[in-house]
């Protein structure tokens, strides 16, 4: 009964939006800017936003929040280790919360930032991931280390198969440049960038992912992988590299690379 809908904001961000038909609720994720959310309930007279979910406290993620907070009154969860704007209720690794009737597991994933969290939901199958785990790729380290994003990438990876990855960017086609470049072989990316070209050539969205298709295509979950180990060789010397070394070495490669 529940569907869940990407509110376009800015150039490339997604707001998530929960809805339960049922009670004629919902919840939105990270919103950035509060006129979509704002938008979507003029359109939908009865509805009611209860919750605003945050991952972490960059601007567009949290712009919108105060503003929709004192239109709608709905309760602001966030990371505690954050700064964020109207927090009601403050969440940090294995806590629990209960939205729209739905129990919520918190996870602790710092390297984007050093207070970001996500949220699972595990009767559903839902990640809401904010800028730790993208399509295909992952978020800049502007306060964590590589140790703690690959960490916390490796937690994400370790959910069912099945998950659906709701991250918060339309970053899927140039992340998936980046992969190519990575493992040229790899058939699974060679699918995907077929096919999230024509999705994008067309207008359509390329999320959510699965974590399944992560691990088969996302580079920055492969770091154990031959042909990624492999490629950092031959970039940057052979060396008997840890997985977190590998993952280093590609997030400054992605850092300053350019899609031909």
């Amino acid at each position: 009964m529940f569907q869940i809908d990407a509110l376009p904001a800015f150039s490339d961000n997604y707001l998530w939006l929960l809805q339960d038909p049922a009670t004629q609720r919902c919840a939105v994720v990270d919103p950035g800017d509060a006129a979509p959310v704002l938008a979507w309930l003029a359109a939908h007279p009865g509805w009611q936003l209860s919750d605003i979910l945050i991952t972490h406290h960059h601007p567009d993620h949290v712009g919108g929040v105060a503003q929709l907070k004192a239109a709608t009154g709905a309760r602001v969860c966030g990371p505690a280790r954050e700064t964020i704007p109207a927090r009601d209720l403050a969440l940090d690794e294995g806590d629990r919360v209960n939205v729209l009737g739905l129990d919520f597991l918190i996870y602790a994933v710092p390297g984007h930032t050093l207070g970001h969290i996500a949220y699972h939901q595990a009767e559903h199958a839902w990640l809401f991931c904010g800028d730790t785990l993208f399509a295909a790729g992952c978020g800049r380290l502007f306060e964590g280390t590589p140790a703690q994003m690959h960490d916390s990438l490796s937690r994400l990876a370790a959910l069912p198969d099945a998950t659906l990855v709701y991250c918060t960017h339309e970053y899927t086609l140039s992340n998936l440049h980046f992969a190519r470049a990575v493992e040229p072989a790899n058939p699974a990316v060679a699918a995907r960038f077929t096919e999230v070209s024509a999705w994008r050539a067309a207008g359509r969205i390329s999320l959510p992912s699965t974590i399944a298709l992560e691990k088969a295509s996302n580079p920055f979950l492969r770091c154990q992988e031959t042909s990624v180990k492999e490629i950092v060789d031959e970039r940057e010397g052979t060396l008997q590299r840890q997985p977190v070394e590998v993952f280093a070495a590609l997030r400054r490669w992605k850092d300053v690379f350019k899609i031909a």
